[in-house]
């Protein structure tokens, strides 16, 4: 067999070969999913699009194992966007702990407070009301719509974005940042039924986590290896702009992670003298402070005391 030729990302294609090249995917991704996928919270039914809503947020760069005990105690304190809606916005940040990139926890307080206004506390079924809530992009409507409603969507993360790369268009990495043409293949790849394409959607993007990862791909796991356009290519090296790795001693992210550990656990007005002590570096340690309070994560108050923001 003769690995199909795919143009590089951002060439054209003609749409109905895109959906022929999709039809043989479906059903072995699909049945590998039904026979590996993980038991996660929620993906069981009693999540509900609360849950689902809530593990998209928090698995936004964020891995699994990191994300469930978080999740387990975050839907047994607000177990409704109400709930979470009646809180302060600094609890949303305590309660997000050490997950990383915490303006998600503000984000996820927003979405939860528009759809307790907007939608009677219910997580909105329909796409275009999904996208216009604060706080949500293309992808975490399109997963929401998809997971926690059956419907029909194309559902692009790292992961899914990585196999369609390999699988269909030949290369071992995709873009650095998402294109319209990967949008549009994903869209062509899509099967027709909606329940057949939200179990596509779940089970390409298991794939990608599981088995055609970033690194040490375990092709002979696959269950579209022998289709695979990359693989049958010999497994050509990435040529496309370096990768971005992601660095942490040191940097900034550093510093806000110290500075709001010191917030999270302490309830009440912190000192500024609290604060310096967590990190040497003056300058870099008051530009960390100055984005965390634009970025609406901390509340100066008058005296050189710092909270939480309680609005």
């Amino acid at each position: 067999m003769t690995a199909p030729t795919k143009p590089p990302y951002g060439g054209t294609a003609d749409s109905a070969s895109e959906r022929a090249l999709g039809e043989p995917l479906h059903s072995p991704v699909i049945e590998w999913f039904d026979e590996h996928a993980r038991d996660l919270p929620w993906r069981r039914p009693e999540a509900g699009a609360w849950g689902v809503m809530v593990s998209e947020f928090m698995l936004q760069q964020t891995p699994v194992n990191r994300v469930l005990p978080v999740y387990e105690q975050w839907l047994a304190r607000w177990p409704r966007p109400a709930d979470l809606a009646a809180e302060a916005p600094g609890e949303a940040v305590r309660a997000w702990g050490r997950l990383g990139y915490p303006r998600r926890a503000l984000r996820l307080h927003g979405a939860a407070v528009a759809i307790t206004e907007r939608h009677g506390g219910d997580v909105p079924t329909d796409h275009a009301q999904l996208l216009a809530l604060p706080g949500i992009g293309e992808y975490t409507a399109a997963a929401v719509a998809s997971f926690a409603y059956g419907q029909r969507h194309a559902v692009l993360d790292t992961n899914v974005r990585r196999v369609f790369a390999r699988a269909v268009t030949g290369v071992q990495y995709p873009p650095n940042a998402t294109t319209a043409a990967e949008r549009r293949l994903a869209r062509a790849l899509l099967p027709e039924e909606a329940s057949t394409a939200a179990r596509w959607a779940a089970a390409s993007m298991e794939l990608g986590a599981l088995v055609c990862t970033a690194k040490n791909e375990e092709c002979h796991r696959c269950p579209i290896a022998a289709q695979c356009a990359w693989r049958l290519a010999g497994k050509p090296a990435h040529e496309g702009p370096p990768r971005r790795g992601q660095t942490y001693a040191g940097t900034d992210r550093q510093v806000r992670g110290r500075l709001l550990a010191v917030l999270r656990e302490t309830h009440g007005p912190v000192p500024q003298a609290a604060l310096d002590r967590v990190w040497h570096e003056p300058v870099q340690r008051a530009r960390a402070l100055d984005g965390l309070v634009a970025d609406g994560l901390v509340e100066p108050l008058p005296g050189g005391l710092y909270r939480l923001p309680l609005s």
